[in-house]
């Protein structure tokens, strides 16, 4: 306990030594410049020292004392701040074993090693081994079977080469999709154990010089995470769809559907390397071979036997949300909300805190302001999460138990997760496309000297040329110049449930490209060395990050009505639309295709006698779909949007007191009518029919979720439904924005 007030109170004395600012301006740019003033690497610097000095995963002392230096920042600096604690079911391990048992005795997993070069890696006291969070527990001993990216195509490949993975266990590199499908996909194909590895394909030796040398990941390094199924839910899996308090009712972990049945863990390449080479069997399809010097294998022949065992301990753990208000003086009941989550897998300088202490700077520096005499009209809602890790859980837990409040009052949640140095990242609602890309135009890029919206663009554009490969629209909007184009958000951070459950628009917003963080995600070696050394040396990008978020926090806050742009919203859907109607006329090119191949005997003629691979299974061909709702309903959100965005331009400044207070009450629950209550099929906690993360891709988003993926899934009833249904709520939109037009008019 004495370190831990130690830590609170030398964290706490950055800002009790910094002297009041002089008075400063009120409003506009000049209110951007001022707060600009008050951001300080070096006070970001000292933060993430501090805070990534100890392991930070939920429930451990160090995580605790975080939050506690947090909550005597933000006091400190002048905002009304709380902790808010839920109690959630966080299982850690007691023990876990791997090892080959034939055709060789080898003792796998368990601790990465130190090194000499990063003093931090050997502060392991309080950590805990490599594991991946929600897995199933068990001792099982089988065969080992290699099923790359473990995702339904991968299945699929191995079923045309006759191996079964029933009764065995399976070996998945990281990639391709959302870790818990790898598992949860294993499970439900009748394996009864599972482990992953990082392939040096992705973000090895591949990529560049392993740690310490370079920032890419060493043979020992090993990606812990979580394997909670977070498509059907995030938060508590005892508590969906409520806060995870001290009274709340609670499943069974029996009974909990994220949770899985079978035994999973993380091992390193190294490790993984020294099965994969004795796997015999089946060579693997070239799309299944990564970058270990190696002949990849399938295995499945008896020649590779691996024992693995979890045990678990399954106890609720406590969350530290750290809470700060900043109450509007002229709208206090509207909200903004910007966050970042605080606790971490091992010591997690890059994911989360890089993020975290940018917020801190931005806290602090609008603190500054409020000396000067200045009041947000707006309140300002930041908040420090707890247990993103794990599955987004005290974001989940605090917007579930707040929803209606928050329905009610918040008009936009921001986030920040981990961070880097290079480019800007922005992902979200496109109603906000706009603002971002003001604000990212008035923002200097600290390498180059100009805006760090002119470098992602010309970025975008000279990438292109030599080869990169970027989604259509954003290279289109990149050579118009201009305005930014956004890509939807999926899953993977703590914006999901605002915008997918709660229907409140959000926006996700990071830099990075130049960094190497990926080659340490979720290893002991995401410490204050490698951040410092690989990722954003002198934390330059972090004061960029915070000025970026201050003056979108700002703007909204300041503005007379919230700004936003809702042409460009309708564009991307009419761009959704256009893929989805592409996807299934696609699809059912293919299916013609499919079948006549198979008819033909083609397959059997192009496969190889000495490595027999049998046709793809035939399909439930892809009918024409009535679409026919949904693009007039489209259609009609167009129009409506474009002549409020005229509407608004021609005359919103002129509007008197009284009708600007109707049409910002008309606005500030708009994204909410996206949200249809039955939510989507076999997941209705994600109810926003616009964004959605993908069942086969997790943190990849699927926009018209509910057409598209019935699309893909040859669930074709529930595309037609949908389309109906996503229709009525694009319709709502649109009545909304014209009874907001005429108001104006």
């Amino acid at each position: 306990m004495a370190r831990h007030a130690m830590l609170l109170a030398a964290i706490s004395g950055l800002a009790l030594a910094t002297a009041a600012p002089a008075a400063g301006p009120k409003s506009g740019r000049a209110l951007e410049a001022a707060f600009d003033a008050q951001i300080s690497a070096s006070d970001q610097i000292e933060w993430l020292k501090r805070m990534a000095a100890e392991p930070n995963q939920v429930g451990s002392p160090h995580n605790k004392a975080n939050a506690e230096a947090t909550l005597a920042l933000f006091k400190s600096w002048g905002w009304d701040a709380h902790i808010e604690t839920f109690q959630v079911l966080y299982p850690t391990p007691i023990a876990t074993t791997i090892e080959m048992i034939a055709p060789n005795a080898i003792k796998l997993g368990g601790q990465e090693p130190t090194l000499a070069e990063d003093d931090t890696s050997g502060k392991l006291a309080n950590a805990l081994p490599p594991y991946v969070a929600y897995q199933g527990d068990g001792d099982v001993t089988a065969d080992l079977v290699y099923v790359n990216y473990g995702l339904p195509e991968d299945y699929e490949a191995l079923e045309r080469r006759g191996i079964s993975v029933k009764g065995k266990i399976v070996i998945t590199r990281y990639g391709g999709g959302w870790r818990g499908l790898k598992p949860k996909l294993a499970q439900e194909h009748g394996a009864i154990g599972c482990l992953i590895y990082s392939d040096p394909a992705q973000d090895g030796y591949v990529a560049g010089d392993t740690y310490p040398k370079g920032g890419t990941r060493p043979p020992t390094g090993v990606q812990r995470g979580s394997v909670v199924d977070l498509v059907v839910a995030p938060g508590d899996p005892l508590t969906p769809g409520i806060g995870a308090t001290e009274g709340a009712k609670r499943l069974t972990r029996e009974t909990a559907p994220t949770i899985l049945k079978i035994p999973a863990l993380p091992i390193s390449y190294g490790d993984a390397t020294k099965l994969l080479s004795q796997l015999g069997g089946r060579k693997a399809p070239a799309n299944f071979r990564g970058g270990l010097p190696l002949t990849y294998h399938l295995g499945g022949d008896g020649g590779v036997k691996v024992h693995l065992a979890v045990k678990s301990d399954w106890t609720l753990k406590p969350l530290y949300d750290v809470i700060a208000t900043l109450k509007g003086a002229k709208y206090p009941d509207q909200w903004i909300v910007r966050g970042n989550h605080h606790d971490a897998w091992v010591f997690g300088a890059q994911d989360p805190l890089s993020g975290n202490v940018a917020m801190l700077s931005e806290a602090k520096a609008l603190g500054a302001l409020l000396k000067t005499g200045w009041r947000p009209d707006r309140t300002i809602v930041y908040a420090s999460w707890d247990g993103e890790e794990p599955g987004l859980i005290g974001s989940t837990e605090w917007a579930e138990t707040h929803a209606v409040e928050l329905k009610a009052k918040a008009l936009i949640y921001i986030n920040t997760d981990g961070s880097g140095r290079g480019f800007l990242g922005a992902l979200g609602s496109h109603d906000y496309q706009h603002l971002v890309s003001s604000v990212a135009a008035d923002v200097t890029d600290p390498q180059t000297g100009r805006s760090v919206l002119e470098r992602l663009q010309k970025g975008i554009r000279a990438d292109a040329f030599v080869g990169g490969n970027f989604p259509a629209d954003l290279l289109a909007g990149a050579e118009a110049g201009g305005d930014l184009v956004m890509g939807p958000l999926g899953s993977g951070s703590d914006y999901s449930a605002f915008l997918q459950h709660l229907g409140l628009p959000a926006l996700n917003i990071s830099f990075g490209g130049e960094d190497q963080g990926d080659g340490v995600y979720h290893s002991i070696y995401d410490s204050y060395h490698h951040f410092t050394t690989f990722d954003d040396p002198g934390l330059v990008y972090g004061t960029v990050l915070s000025k970026t978020v201050g003056r979108l926090v700002l703007r909204i806050a300041e503005a007379d009505t919230p700004p936003q742009r809702f042409g460009d919203f309708a564009n991307a859907v009419s761009g959704y639309l256009a893929e989805v109607k592409k996807l299934a006329t696609d699809r059912r090119v293919a299916d013609e295709k499919r079948s006549k191949l198979i008819a033909d005997g083609a397959f059997g003629l192009a496969s190889d006698p000495l490595d027999p691979i049998a046709a793809p299974p035939p399909v439930v061909p892809t009918p024409y779909i009535e679409l026919a709702v949904l693009e007039n309903a489209v259609a009609r959100l167009k129009a409506s949007a474009m002549a409020y965005d005229a509407a608004y331009a021609a005359k919103g400044a002129g509007l008197v007191p009284a009708t600007r207070q109707k049409l910002n009450a008309l606005l500030a629950d708009i994204d909410q009518l996206l949200v249809d209550d039955k939510g989507l099929p076999g997941r209705p906690w994600f109810r926003n029919l616009i964004y959605a993360p993908g069942r086969f891709t997790g943190y990849g988003a699927k926009t018209l979720p509910g057409v598209r993926e019935a699309i893909e899934e040859r669930r074709f009833d529930d595309a037609a439904t949908y389309a109906v249904r996503t229709a009525a709520v694009i319709n709502a939109y649109a009545t909304r924005l014209d009874s907001a037009r005429a108001l104006i008019e």
